[in-house]
């Protein structure tokens, strides 16, 4: 972690990090609007802040768009604050971030999250992809052929039958792409939010990307930043030590990504 606290120690780099909180997913061009710097210093710092995990790189066509990573913060969180006064630190947020609602009138970003696992590519795709694995790590069976048009589920697997999310395969590319659409209220009349896992190789190792687009409201922001992270580290640890955490991701979160 000490990548992560040198980083954190400069306050460009903080700022860099609020501007992206308070936006995320901006090019180069827009960073260096934000915060009124030359372009030189805002991309040495971005690239201390990428090297420490602490935003994410995606392209888009020419653009660079920079994205929050949270996993390392989240570490820091599990490793030091989790285990110690929880409740009072969650009633706590909870008051800051309804007092913050009242002042927030910018649109929902986008959600960003990246891992590394030791495996390969094919095996994380069978593991988003397989109804049987995805039901050890998350809880629901992902039920799917997984070709471009086809309907998916994500079905409850306590014996109900219950079908908690529907979506449908915008692209799959494996083992390397898949995009989907994600509906977790789909009776509702708005467009779905849409899913997209990026698997790259990187000799031993996958870095998967998690981008999760198209938000409806604040509400479900801040349900799949506590799901994602929960049900990808279950995955990670299913694919590098064959177990799946102690605690059940979805009994740690109380919203399933």
């Amino acid at each position: 972690m000490d990548a992560v606290f040198k980083a954190l120690a400069d306050s460009t780099r903080r700022l860099l990090l609020d501007r992206l909180r308070e936006h995320n997913g901006q090019t180069l061009r827009e960073l260096c609007e934000r915060v009124e710097m030359a372009r030189q210093s805002v991309t040495q710092h971005l690239d201390i802040l990428e090297r420490a995990g602490l935003v994410t790189v995606l392209r888009r066509g020419r653009e660079r768009v920079h994205y929050i990573n949270p996993t390392p913060i989240h570490d820091i969180e599990q490793r030091w604050i989790s285990v110690f006064d929880r409740p009072r630190l969650d009633v706590l947020r909870a008051i800051k971030n309804q007092a913050e609602e009242y002042a927030m009138t910018a649109t929902i970003p986008n959600y960003v999250y990246v891992t590394y696992i030791h495996a390969g590519a094919a095996q994380v795709w069978k593991a988003l992809t397989d109804a049987d694995l995805t039901a050890r790590y998350w809880g629901h069976a992902n039920v799917s052929d997984w070709q471009p048009g086809s309907p998916w589920e994500h079905r409850r697997v306590d014996g109900s039958g219950k079908i908690d999310v529907v979506g449908k395969i915008l692209e799959a590319d494996e083992p390397n792409r898949l995009v989907l659409t994600f509906e977790d209220s789909p009776e509702e009349d708005r467009s779905p939010s849409v899913v997209t896992f990026v698997i790259e190789s990187h000799q031993d190792i996958v870095r998967l990307t998690v981008t999760h687009e198209n938000l409806p409201n604040e509400e479900m922001l801040q349900g799949i930043s506590t799901g994602w992270p929960a049900v990808l580290a279950n995955l990670k640890s299913l694919l590098e030590t064959g177990a799946v955490l102690p605690q059940a991701p979805w009994e740690m979160s109380q919203a399933h990504a």
